[in-house]
Order: structure tokens, then sequence, then C-alpha cells
């Protein structure tokens, strides 16, 4: 399968393997559309699915809060998919809506106990959960919502379509999650303008929400790749294999004005990725050296996007043609080592 702008991230992320079992809309590994909701019809909603939810019961944690905890239950365990148990109750910060999350992890043979994987070991904790109901699960959103910085939660996994006869690898486990910080999550860049813009490239102008549209200028590509920083944000630099989350439009030239024919915006849910895995060669070489924060226009060549192949929408219809020059105005909200 030729490789798309839109892919999901690495599956070695904590949240992502939550969110291989549908606990996520759209976040980490399970991009997707959403339509959005009242937050009173969410929150009731979320309440609601919560309760249908099965605790996880036998299973306990102990230790320190916000320290890596020690846990505990008898094994073999029987695990219910996607049941739950707060191991410990923090004593830190509320988690409140739009808030990014840290967590570390830790997942345990359900069988017979055995460590899985461990975050602790090397403090790499995950920090790809966003507390929303158009990126989180209703029953999740209503979980994870309101708990406290040093939380411990339980989650079970029965992953029954898993085939695998390693010793050292279990479809039915135990995933400990402490929630160790959080953050207000970005949506849109916000650094520093930038002045020095030069004046032949296609411009950019924003609406109160944040979105772009884009005014070709009269630009005429001449085949090599164009990187534009418009904001430079002050966050972490991009690596070319980072997990990152953005922001984005693009479009293509249609008798000399731009034709959009992809916009996150427009669906209400920032895109998750890895650099340099499943996406077009042009975002990975734009983006790499960027920081989060910051927005960037890219003028992407066909030898970088989807050359010859044109491409075309779930109705067969022909979104970008072949050997199109494609322009993105990406916001970069969140990146991490992959």
């Amino acid at each position: 399968m030729r490789k798309s702008f839109v892919s999901g991230t690495a599956a070695t992320r904590i949240i992502a393997v939550i969110c291989s079992l549908g606990l996520c809309v759209t976040l980490a590994a399970c991009t997707g559309s959403s339509k959005g909701a009242s937050s009173t019809n969410s929150t009731t909603s979320s309440n609601s699915a919560l309760k249908n939810m099965k605790q996880l019961a036998g299973v306990t944690a102990s230790g320190k809060l916000g320290q890596q905890p020690r846990i505990s239950f008898h094994h073999p365990m029987s695990v219910d998919n996607n049941s739950y148990a707060i191991l410990q109750k923090g004593n830190g910060a509320t988690i409140s809506d739009g808030d990014r999350v840290c967590a570390q992890g830790i997942a345990l043979n359900a069988k017979d106990g055995t460590e899985l994987m461990n975050t602790w070991t090397k403090n790499t904790p995950d920090c790809s959960l966003v507390i929303s109901t158009s990126s989180t699960n209703s029953a999740y959103y209503a979980l994870f919502k309101g708990q406290r910085i040093n939380t411990t939660i339980a989650i079970g996994v029965n992953d029954s379509s898993s085939s695998t006869s390693s010793s050292t690898t279990s479809s039915s486990y135990i995933m400990a999650l402490t929630l160790v910080s959080k953050k207000k999550a970005l949506t849109r860049a916000t650094g520093d303008k930038v002045t020095t813009i030069p004046s032949d490239l296609p411009t950019v102008t924003l609406a109160s929400s944040g979105k772009p549209s884009l005014n070709l200028n009269g630009y005429k590509p001449g085949g090599q790749m164009v990187s534009q920083t418009l904001i430079k944000g002050k966050g972490r630099t991009l690596t070319s294999s980072d997990s990152v989350t953005v922001n984005y439009t693009g479009w293509v030239s249609s008798n000399g004005t731009a034709k959009q024919f992809d916009s996150s915006w427009d669906r209400k849910s920032s895109f998750d990725f890895t650099m340099g895995s499943g996406v077009i060669d042009g975002w990975t070489k734009g983006l790499t050296g960027q920081t989060v924060g910051s927005q960037v226009l890219l003028v992407i060549p066909p030898s970088e996007g989807y050359g010859s192949k044109e491409q075309k929408d779930s109705s067969g219809k022909v979104t970008i043609p072949a050997n199109s020059t494609l322009y993105f105005v990406i916001d970069i909200l969140y990146a991490a080592q992959s």
C-alpha cells in the first residue's frame, strides 16, 4: 500500500495500545473523524458509558504516590477487555478537559504475572493522551477526567485477535497507568510570527478558529521542496523519526487557485503520525528540524508527494491529480521520540 499523509503512530506507545482496543476515537493509532457534541451531552454520554464498563477486581498497587508502583494480583487471572480499577488515588492537580496527560505504564501478563513492558525503567512516559471528547472514547474520557495526578489506573486487556505463541508476550494482560503530569494541549501554533517570509510564496490567512486558508499569490512551483516557517514555536525540535501531532490543511492548484483536498480542522480532530513511516516524504523532510508550537508552509513537489499516481476519495473521485504539487499549512502541536 502506498504511503499516505494520513497514517497511524508507532504501536509501541502506551496509548496506542489502548487505542488499538477501541478506547480512543482519534488519538494515536486510531485516526478518524468526529462530528463533535455539546459538552453537556458528551459528559452525560461518557458517564453512562463508564457505568457499563466492568470493574477489574483482584489487582492492587503499593508504593509512594507518583513513583513506580508494585502491582500485585493472583495469577493466572481472567481479564475482561476494557475493565478497569483505580489502584491509587492521586494527590496532584485535577485533570480537566483539554489537558494533555503524561503516563508511565507497566504491562503484566495476566497468565503468570511476568512484566511485558515498563516505561518507568528508562523514564519514558507517554504523553499522547489528550482528554477530549474528540480524542478519547466516551467511557475513558469520563474515567480520566477529574482524576488527580499520581493516580494509578489498571486496565484489563484481552486481545482475542492475538495469534502469538511466544512465551514473552500475552494476549491477556494488565496495563497499569500512573498519571504523572499534565498541561493544556495545544490546538494551534503558539509561537512568534516570522517576519522574513519571501514575498513570492503563497500567502496564508487564519480564521478565528486557527484554520488556515491559502492564496497561491501567483506562485509558480519550481520542482523544489519548500519548508517555510510562518510561526516559530519554542518547543521540542522534531527529528526524522518522532511521533507527532498536528493540525493541517492541504491544497492542490486548480486553474491557478488553491483547492483544498483535506483538513484536520474540518474534522475537529488533530492528526497523529510517525515521521519517516507511513507519510509522504515531503512531510518528513519538511518538518524535520521544526519545533513544537510552529506553523509551517510546505510546498511539496510530486517527487516528494504522490508522483504520477492520482489519489481518490472513498467514492472514487480524484482529489489529487497525478503529478500534483502539494501545499500544506501545518500547526505542530506535540512531538516525542517514537
